[in-house]
């Protein structure tokens, strides 16, 4: 079977793109990293692709606002073409400053279907300092998220101004009820965060700390798993070698975050 095709889209302040190719490239996947700019001068090119991929950095600088000038920019120029490229069989996966573009799209939580408009925020850290450092998910295994199937959770790391996941009550509630809330904030020990610093490292909403659509295609998340793909990368890998070791177990070269992009291949193997 041909392997899917990931537009991995780029521009001025994206600087997550080759190592999320690099992540897709090692799954299976035929990552293409194309700038927005070309995407909008030639909008047909959506069309050869089935995964469109948002990846972290600072778009625009965030000067008006994490994520906000590249999803005008998008909501200007291929509003029509993201609804159409939603509609078909595709997947969407967007990755902190992504996480913060489609959420001001409007393409998730989108709990009625994608409209354009946005109905969640990710506000500044309650700490009103950009976090980077790793943290602990529980995966809702109930959720319809492609992307988390079979991953029951997650040590990959966190890096972020602006990762408060904050919506109207009445939303969190649905988001709840439909099992949306896909990842959440734990501490070490897998209990829920319950909104402490550093387990919960932005204040975020119920600890959450990815959202998907209700079909479970589209998912936004704040931490990286590119940057958690292979074991080396892990902050504890030095200690968990030596655990191996003296265990007789061998020692692994991938680790968690490579899982949400062999998931996004394997949906159309």
């Amino acid at each position: 079977m041909a392997k899917p095709r990931v537009i991995v889209i780029t521009g001025y302040g994206i600087n997550c793109e080759e190592e999320t190719a690099h992540a897709f490239r090692i799954s299976g996947a035929e990552p293409v990293i194309a700038h927005i700019n070309d995407i909008i001068d030639s909008k047909s090119m959506l069309d050869d692709f089935q995964i469109m991929m948002f990846p972290g950095g600072f778009s625009y600088g965030d000067d008006t606002g994490s994520g906000k000038a590249l999803a005008n920019r998008i909501k200007n120029n291929l509003i029509d073409e993201i609804a159409a490229f939603i509609k078909r069989d595709t997947l969407m996966l967007g990755i902190c400053n992504g996480f913060q573009v489609i959420v001001n799209l409007g393409v998730v939580p989108a709990i009625e279907g994608f409209t354009g408009r946005s109905t969640a925020a990710l506000e500044y850290n309650k700490s009103f300092r950009y976090q980077c450092r790793w943290v602990d998910l529980h995966v809702d295994r109930d959720s319809p998220c492609v992307f988390t199937t079979g991953i029951e959770k997650m040590h990959i790391p966190v890096a972020h101004g602006e990762g408060n996941f904050f919506a109207p009550p009445e939303l969190i509630n649905s988001i709840t009820q439909k099992k949306l809330a896909v990842l959440k904030y734990v501490k070490p020990d897998g209990q829920p965060a319950s909104g402490e610093f550093p387990y919960n490292p932005n204040g975020s909403t119920d600890d959450i700390a990815a959202v998907c659509s209700p079909d479970g295609r589209i998912m936004g998340m704040m931490p990286h798993p590119e940057r958690g793909m292979f074991f080396t990368q892990r902050d504890d890998w030095t200690l968990l070698r030596e655990e191996y070791g003296r265990q007789g177990r061998p020692i692994p070269e991938f680790s968690d975050g490579i899982e949400i992009f062999r998931n996004a291949v394997k949906y159309f193997n």
